[in-house]
């Protein structure tokens, strides 16, 4: 399988010309461990300057942050920072560097609340505005292209962890969401992007839970593809009174709060929860939510990749939660007012928090898995 940085270094005209500005950070690798930066610059691009998303070009920051702008030591470039700006802010950051069209290089994981869909979508936006071309250099998905599942977005709740209506796992490589986000730039602006997708050579949408090789964590807090594929439910628990995970070893797979006891564990092995398992655990957070206190909850051990469903098992995680500790589980609110809760923006809709609030059990929100193929118009899919 060869990305599509890869393939350009193969083929650099399929860039077109012009001064490129490259989207991208330390996921942007090569076959022999080196960046995408200096095997496009020896293949003949015009790499005029480099522009960071969240956690930044080199991954320093930690979630909700990235690195100032700098200089790139390797190259001389001028290093970006995009985290934070859109609109008008966006678009005059990307009219200083000079760019004549823009490259995008990031490792999606195939999860709508991952800023770095929101980060492509945002260029694009940039780009339709300032009449640039985008080039998208695909990458795998590393929970395959064959399914998706969980709710869709409510445009009412869009957010840069979330900016346009695709499922939660939304079974889509970066380069599949460019070409979907512009058909709908076009039907709801008339406006479009000149984009171009340099596609994967021998990556299929049946490839599932196929990590890319190497595997680059792409965040500080995803260390392996297991995380990945828990991060896909477990991530909705950064809305609420629950640890994630941040600040172990183990984010997204280590779940759990000061007031639980024994009876989670019970209760969710009691589940049967088609392949997954669950151990009891207690842990202590270096940073984040109850950092430096012992923390009582489960690990997940997913030992069935094809069989496990993340956003259900969330779901039955979050039932769980609500029922045997009705005082202390709650959905934080982001604003003094309580107007605007971060699990409102993960899950796309309020339906969720209002369903915990009215007693209701969330287990009923649960929606089967739909084929991919089934979900999108076909000129969206790329690959076989």
């Amino acid at each position: 399988m060869r990305t599509g940085a890869s393939v350009l270094c193969a083929d650099p005209d399929l860039a077109g010309p012009g001064r490129l500005g490259l989207f991208t950070n330390f996921t942007g690798v090569m076959p022999d461990l080196g960046r995408n930066v200096d095997a496009l610059l020896r293949a003949g691009l015009d790499i005029a300057a480099l522009f960071g998303p969240e956690h930044g070009l080199r991954g320093i920051g930690q979630a909700g942050d990235a690195e100032p702008d700098d200089v790139d030591e390797a190259t001389g470039l001028p290093v970006l920072n995009t985290y934070g700006k859109t609109g008008e802010a966006l678009d005059e950051l990307i009219r200083r560097s000079g760019v004549e069209a823009l490259v995008v290089d990031l490792q999606d994981i195939g999860v709508r609340f991952w800023t770095y869909v929101s980060t492509l979508h945002d260029c694009m936006q940039s780009a339709a505005r300032l009449g640039l071309r985008v080039v998208v250099l695909d990458r795998p998905n590393p929970l395959g292209g064959a399914v998706t599942s969980g709710p869709g977005l409510d445009p009412r709740f869009s957010s840069f962890v979330g900016r346009m209506d695709v499922p939660i796992r939304h079974g889509l490589t970066l380069g599949e969401l460019a070409t979907l986000f512009n058909s709908r730039f076009r039907s709801h602006t008339g406006q479009d992007v000149d984009l171009r997708v340099v596609r994967m050579d021998g990556w299929r949408r049946d490839d599932a839970g196929t990590a890319p090789d190497p595997w680059v964590m792409p965040s500080p807090n995803m260390p392996t593809p297991d995380t990945v594929l828990a991060f896909c439910g477990t991530g909705l628990f950064e809305g609420t009174t629950v640890s994630e995970g941040r600040g172990t070893t183990r984010p997204f797979e280590l779940i759990g709060a000061p007031y639980v006891d024994g009876r989670l564990a019970d209760t969710l092995r009691d589940q049967q929860l088609a392949g997954v398992g669950f151990r009891e655990v207690w842990f202590e957070p270096t940073f984040h939510k109850y950092a430096g206190q012992t923390v009582r909850g489960v690990q997940l051990h997913v030992h069935d990749k094809r069989a496990f469903e993340p956003v259900s098992c969330a779901l039955t995680m979050i039932w769980a939660f609500a029922s045997l500790y009705p005082d202390h589980f709650a959905f934080p609110e982001r604003q003094d007012d309580g107007t605007d809760h971060a699990i409102d923006r993960l899950w796309g809709s309020d339906e969720l928090r209002l369903a915990v609030a009215a007693g209701r059990d969330v287990r009923d929100l649960q929606r089967e898995p739909v084929p991919t193929k089934d979900r999108y118009s076909p000129e969206i899919l790329l690959y076989p």
